[in-house]
């Protein structure tokens, strides 16, 4: 990331959150959307710098991945979320009961 990119970054406005928000307008993280003050088009740079490193393509899906999509988060799931009882703890309740990060129960 160059230090252009560093300065244009958005922050996740979840307070609970480490994430920054990515081209598509949502939290790299959490998948919340973002509070965006700059369309996302023109968060990504026009012209890549050359880094003298080889980019990964992405183009082409692992093994096993042709039909596998990421769910979408929907909004009313994002409201009902439980967060995770531990203050130091970025984790949310699952549907067992325990925090996904850190195993606490909800109790």
């Amino acid at each position: 990331m160059t230090s252009d990119e560093w300065e244009k970054r958005q922050l996740c406005s979840d307070g609970n959150c480490i994430g920054v928000i990515g081209p598509d307008g949502r939290c790299k993280e959490c998948g919340k959307p973002g509070e965006m003050e700059v369309p996302p088009a023109e968060l990504a740079s026009e012209e890549p710098e050359a880094s003298g490193a080889e980019e990964y393509d992405d183009s082409e899906a692992p093994v096993g991945t042709d039909d596998a999509e990421e769910p979408e988060v929907a909004d009313d799931d994002w409201e009902n979320r439980r967060l995770c009882p531990d203050g130091n703890c970025i984790g949310v309740i699952g549907p067992d009961g325990r925090c996904k990060e850190c195993g606490r129960s909800e109790a």
